[in-house]
């Protein structure tokens, strides 16, 4: 009944958890209708129905700048009662320290290579694909970026004290040590905590302090990398 669920991109989404009081900024000229937010169904209203074929028939890409879409709201999300104008609000990023979020996470996008499953489906794709779909380093290096950007974003919407955990299914460095290191160096008030839940796990440290990686020999699971950050107030 409290959740709110939102199809956007991860890299630039700047949505709060609650209502608070802010001037609408750069959403106010798209947002020309006034309309207010009833509960929650899952028949989307005939205008947007008509939008989205329009789109799809246009076979128009989705602008950077597009307006997150609300696919589920509930009835104690704070969202009923709203106009799109209130909901769609931006902040100052000095408001996310005391209005963002408790917790995020960021299961970001990878290779998949640690994934048992998903390597197991090479058997049908055909092995000599491996190089192309999991090793290319053009691929590999556009994932790197936009994980970074994924971790920056999500901790970027943290409430001080707030707690964000990062983890992929792969297994390589690059896509795990490297970009918890590149964050930390251009984010001073994030700080790696211990998982102490860990201390009973399958697994073993990682190559940065406080970062677990789990693997097939050492945990008999598929492999997984995990990172927790703290926000500090600096």
């Amino acid at each position: 009944n409290h959740c709110r669920l939102f199809v956007a991109d991860g890299t630039n989404f700047s949505l709060i958890p609650r209502r608070v009081h802010s001037d609408p900024k750069s959403c106010e000229s798209a947002l020309e209708e006034n309309v207010t937010f009833k509960e929650w169904t899952s028949r989307r209203p005939w205008k947007e129905r008509k939008q989205a074929a329009r789109i799809r028939k246009s076979g128009a890409v989705p602008s950077g700048n597009q307006l997150p879409d609300l696919i589920y709201y509930g009835c104690h999300s704070g969202v009923v009662g709203l106009t799109k104008s209130e909901l769609y609000q931006t902040f100052r990023d000095d408001e996310y320290l005391s209005y963002g979020y408790d917790k995020v996470l960021v299961d970001a996008e990878c290779t998949h290579d640690g994934s048992i499953k998903h390597v197991q489906k090479f058997e049908r794709w055909g092995w000599e694909t491996l190089q192309r779909r999991v090793l290319d380093a053009e691929r590999s290096d556009g994932l790197t970026v936009l994980q970074l950007k994924l971790l920056t974003n999500g901790f970027r919407l943290l409430k001080a004290g707030g707690i964000l955990v990062y983890s992929t299914c792969s297994l390589t460095v690059a896509q795990n040590e490297d970009v918890v290191r590149q964050f930390l160096e251009g984010n001073p008030c994030a700080e790696l905590q211990v998982i102490d839940a860990a201390e009973n796990w399958p697994c073993k440290n990682g190559r940065v302090p406080n970062t677990l990686r789990f693997d097939p020999l050492t945990s008999k699971t598929s492999g997984l990398f995990v990172a927790k950050f703290s926000k500090l107030t600096i």
